[in-house]
């Protein structure tokens, strides 16, 4: 009989990996030398396979290693990089199967949602592909007569840490705008989901990304982070996760007088009102909370509700709730899959019965699967806005059912949260839906959506949120500096400010 892990090895096999995580330094796969870590299977709750901590000796041969093959890297033309990067787009594409697997495998998520995913990264490596040879400057034409003109240069070194919810998707995210405008990179990836972000980067290799261009450090943050962080060669971090997490990551960078981006968390308010039509509504409602356990940063974990129909589309998303499949990642039915990890679902259960001690009405699927880290799609109703649940990233199957009864409470409840990440509105008024857009906070919003993305629009939020963009051509500004350069054609020199040697 085939186990579990029989597949994971399989999977490894195929993409030319060994047995267990290894970090990537220098081209060469490495073990680490530090505490174990051990990856769980979130459906059986089994140990998959263990490796060791890269630890901090690792971190610092990534970072060097990582300079040295930069200042090459970024001496070929743009052109030339973007050639590299749409062989790495069409790579992935041949090597998509045994990538989902092992991201529904040891992610938890739906084997069909991976596959969706893991396109999306050969579509970030083939869009800033194309870009890498046409990001370019200005000519200012400044009062002086100087000819004046900027160029966009790349950092140098940048670290990136992603996290455990989708790891080959912001691992691309991150990686791609990174290279295409000729910087090298170190990454670590979330210790519990380590593999693909090695494997991505490891295709890459075999089809023309020089190799020691891109690191991958598994392992920990306070150990293999944090000497990444600190070593000169880093010159900008790049941080998807908590905003716990983030504010440690920040502050670590800015004792170091390094900028910081940091895609954060959010707790977005999915605004219906009465004139919209509910079963497109409730169909979105569905996917902007349960479509990957409600591990999403984006999730729609408020659902504002006009209250003349709040009683009607509560039923119509928890009669709905239970026609969702929930179970084994790797089969094809699969909708929704585990919680990723026991910390996460131990979080996603405490704070349902917290809701539930502070009066919530929690509307709950009729059934789970026997085994797993599964937490029913969930709603919660009869809470206030100000309520834990309806304040807190649950980053679970879980939204909280807050009604409204006019266009300005609407708004005002949606901005009344340390978050400003993500929103959307579902109504027939398009006056309305550009008014809403317009005053609720968010780095992205939607109108009679949710959940559209896609690598050439710019993503990210606000306060709890973060700052910085890590998509579209701003993703590029974020990964470049510019240089003004000022040239004195005129005879006589033109001497600044009045001063003569």
């Amino acid at each position: 009989m085939t186990t579990r892990i029989d597949v994971f090895t399989a999977q490894m096999a195929a993409l030319g990996l060994g047995s267990k995580p290894q970090s990537l330094i220098g081209g060469a796969l490495v073990d680490g030398t530090g505490d174990t870590i051990t990856l769980v299977d979130p459906y059986t709750e089994q140990p998959l396979v263990a490796y060791r901590d890269a630890g901090a000796d690792l971190a610092i041969a990534a970072c060097v290693a990582a300079r040295a093959a930069q200042t090459d890297w970024a001496a070929l033309s743009g052109a030339a990089r973007g050639l590299v990067m749409q062989s790495i787009a069409r790579t992935i594409l041949d090597h998509a199967e045994p990538l989902a697997k092992i991201e529904a495998l040891v992610a938890g998520k739906p084997i069909r949602d991976c596959r969706v995913e893991v396109a999306k990264v050969a579509e970030m490596f083939a869009y800033y592909g194309g870009w890498a040879d046409k990001l370019h400057g200005e000519v200012i034409p400044v009062p002086s007569g100087h000819l004046n003109y900027t160029k966009r240069e790349p950092l140098g070194v940048v670290f990136q840490i992603t996290p455990w919810n989708a790891p080959i998707f912001t691992g691309g995210w991150q990686i791609a705008p990174a290279i295409a405008t000729g910087n090298g990179v170190v990454i670590k990836p979330s210790e519990l989901t380590p593999v693909t972000t090695v494997a991505l980067v490891y295709l890459a290799e075999q089809v023309g990304l020089p190799k020691s261009l891109v690191n991958v450090l598994c392992g920990l943050g306070p150990t293999a982070g944090q000497a990444a962080i600190e070593h000169p060669s880093v010159r900008k971090v790049i941080f998807v996760g908590s905003p716990q997490t983030g504010r440690i990551v920040a502050m670590t960078a800015a004792k170091a007088l390094k900028p910081a981006v940091l895609e954060l968390g959010g707790k977005s308010a999915n605004i219906v009102f009465d004139d919209a039509n509910l079963k497109h509504a409730c169909l979105g409602a569905q996917a902007a909370i349960f479509s990957g356990a409600g591990q999403s940063c984006v999730a729609g974990s408020r659902l504002l509700v006009h209250r003349s129909i709040h009683d009607e589309l509560v039923g119509m998303l928890t009669d709905g709730m239970n026609k969702i499949e929930l179970g084994d990642p790797l089969v094809e039915a699969t909708e929704v899959g585990p919680i990723s990890n026991a910390r996460q679902f131990a979080h996603v259960s405490d704070m349902v019965a917290r809701a539930k001690s502070d009066g919530a009405s929690v509307l709950s699927r009729d059934t789970t699967p026997n085994t797993g880290y599964f937490v029913p799609p969930t709603v919660l109703d009869g809470l206030a806005n100000t309520d834990h649940a309806a304040q807190t990233e649950i980053f679970g199957p879980v939204v909280t059912a807050i009604p409204f009864d006019t266009e300005e409470e609407a708004i005002a409840l949606a901005n009344a949260t340390d978050f400003g990440l993500a929103g959307a509105v579902w109504t027939a008024d398009v006056g309305r839906a550009h008014r809403v857009a317009d005053q609720v906070r968010a780095g992205t919003f939607w109108i009679n959506s949710y959940k559209a993305i896609h690598v050439s629009s710019p993503f990210g939020g606000s306060l709890n949120s973060g700052f910085g963009r890590s998509s579209g051509t701003d993703a590029l500004m974020e990964y470049t500096s510019a240089k003004s350069v000022w040239l004195d054609s005129a005879p006589t020199p033109r001497i600044a400010f009045g001063y003569v040697s």
